[in-house]
């Protein structure tokens, strides 16, 4: 008889798919709460949503000037207004990764997986590096 498919996964399969079955989960609900809070009108929004086709048509950086949005991590000045609001959820989804490695990275260890240990490590430098802006190009 086979074994069930959880019984051949690894102890750090496991503890990675928690952590990304939770994280994937919370994010999925702040991203229903802030959509839901935009599209109720509950908190007004930073671009009102009848101005939003003349933006559509502007390159990024014309539309960052024109509607006042700062670039970067500058987004979070703004988590106040109903439409940004929304990228809580997409920041919190995008960084569920770090965590995630975060959690395997002890386990690995544990087992002198030290390919791995290393990958794992440069995983979170580098994803915690991409998230905090350091890592910039084309400016």
């Amino acid at each position: 008889m086979e074994k069930p498919q959880y019984e051949k996964t690894t102890e750090e399969q496991r503890a990675y798919a928690i952590i990304l079955d939770w994280g994937m989960k919370l994010g999925f609900v702040l991203l229903l709460i802030t959509f839901a809070v935009y599209m109720l009108g509950l908190v007004p929004a930073h671009v009102p949503v009848e101005q939003l086709p003349y933006y559509w048509a502007m390159p990024a950086k014309e539309y960052l000037h024109a509607a006042n949005v700062p670039h970067g991590w500058g987004w979070l000045s703004l988590t106040g207004q109903g439409d940004f609001m929304n990228f809580i959820g997409i920041a919190f989804l995008a960084g569920v990764t770090i965590p995630c490695y975060i959690r395997i990275l002890p386990i690995l260890l544990k087992n002198k997986d030290t390919v791995y240990s290393i990958i794992a490590v440069l995983e979170i430098v580098v994803l915690v590096l991409a998230a905090s802006g350091i890592l910039v190009s084309g400016h």
